[in-house]
């Protein structure tokens, strides 16, 4: 066997890019032109992103086809909750294609783009990132929304040749009623490779606006799906804004799923009261149903400007004191595999991790990632 240190340094760097290269097309699916909508010209071809399979949606049986609940949970939970179950966050669909253009075009279901704290391409755009040589997703491009309810785009152009895998993530505040990906005809589309079985469960997140994405720039800058990256794991986004409560209803729909972790961060939406009141017996259902699922228990962030605004630090603080007794009783019941998260050092100390005291931006997701990276990487790993 020739050392590597006797090949030449061209022949050493294409055997090593081998080496580290991702197993793209090697067991994708093709996906059949036949099924896609060709342009009037005929050179574009549209494909449906639902034959690629979406990552991120838990029930197979909606009413919409990107809804997060099933249409049974429909006059099950409360209305505000059901309304926000139709924005598509946390839904994402991966491929392989050569193309030098990746085209988007996708329909939204509300007009409101954007929001006054929160930018229209994390609020209705498209996000697009590429695998790289060493295995990592790297941001390429971000699908702007500029009018309603149709929008469409080049994404990325003049990429070099080759095949590649992408993913596409979703809207996180708006919902969509079809998303399409179009290719240059001459071009191969499929669908990327299955994930290993180590890494085919997804991380279900269940809280609020900021589990739902507020205030990200981009669809792919909300923690669930920094994570979902770092792990190489679908990610099931179950935020509901201003509305992640522990609800008995939710958690028995919780409790259906299979996921790899259990990620409860409600406590924005919840007063001291009610953390006593719904803690335990939210747990206890997931339990229940799933008896070696770990469970982590999210601490509120804290408020930016609670350093000065004492109502603000004391409902912070009184919330997490009634969330640490439930977490201490169910240990002492015997609840196995349950951890907690700390909220203090969520985003920062430096208050530059929100855009309203509250909400993070993208600065303050990333630290929200990195610190639930370090609970999750021994909660997965034992």
């Amino acid at each position: 066997m020739i050392p590597l240190t006797c090949l030449p340094r061209c022949v050493l760097l294409f055997t090593l890019s081998l080496a580290v290269w991702p197993s793209i097309g090697r067991t994708a699916e093709p996906l059949d032109p036949a099924k896609a909508k060709a342009d009037p010209d005929g050179k574009l071809l549209w494909y449906d992103i639902r034959e690629l399979g979406v990552e991120g949606q838990g029930w197979s049986d909606v009413e919409s086809p990107f809804d997060r609940l099933p249409k049974k949970a429909k006059g099950v939970v409360r209305d505000a909750v059901w309304g926000l179950s139709r924005d598509s966050a946390g839904m994402a669909v991966r491929f392989v294609t050569d193309a030098t253009t990746i085209h988007a075009r996708w329909t939204l279901r509300s007009e409101r783009l954007a929001m006054p704290h929160m930018a229209a391409t994390g609020v209705s755009g498209l996000d697009l990132y590429a695998k790289t040589d060493d295995g990592r997703l790297h941001w390429l491009a971000v699908g702007q929304p500029k009018v309603f309810p149709t929008n469409q785009a080049a994404l990325a152009s003049g990429l070099p040749a080759g095949k590649r895998e992408y993913l596409v993530y979703l809207p996180l505040y708006n919902g969509v009623t079809s998303v399409e990906i179009g290719i240059d005809k001459q071009h191969s589309f499929a669908k990327a490779d299955t994930r290993p079985e180590t890494h085919r469960q997804p991380i279900l997140f269940y809280g609020t606006s900021i589990t739902h994405g507020a205030c990200a720039s981009r669809p792919g800058m909300c923690h669930p799906a920094i994570l979902g990256r770092r792990f190489d794991r679908p990610v099931i986004n179950l935020g509901f804004s201003g509305n992640g409560r522990m609800e008995p209803e939710v958690a028995k729909l919780l409790a259906e799923l299979d996921p790899c972790v259990y990620v409860l961060d409600c406590l924005p939406n919840m007063q001291a009261a009610e953390v006593a009141e719904r803690t335990e017996l939210f747990v206890k259902t997931l339990r229940e149903a799933r008896p070696t699922t770990p469970i982590l228990l999210v601490e509120d962030r804290s408020y930016a400007d609670s350093f000065l605004i004492a109502s603000k630090r004391t409902r912070n603080l009184d919330s997490r004191a009634e969330y640490r007794k439930a977490y201490d009783r169910l240990k002492v019941a015997g609840v196995q595999h349950l951890s907690y998260l700390e909220g203090e050092g969520l985003l920062g100390d430096d208050g530059d991790g929100t855009v309203d005291s509250s909400h993070p931006n993208d600065l303050g997701f990333a630290r929200q990632a990195d610190a639930t990276e370090k609970v999750l990487r021994t909660v997965l790993r034992n």
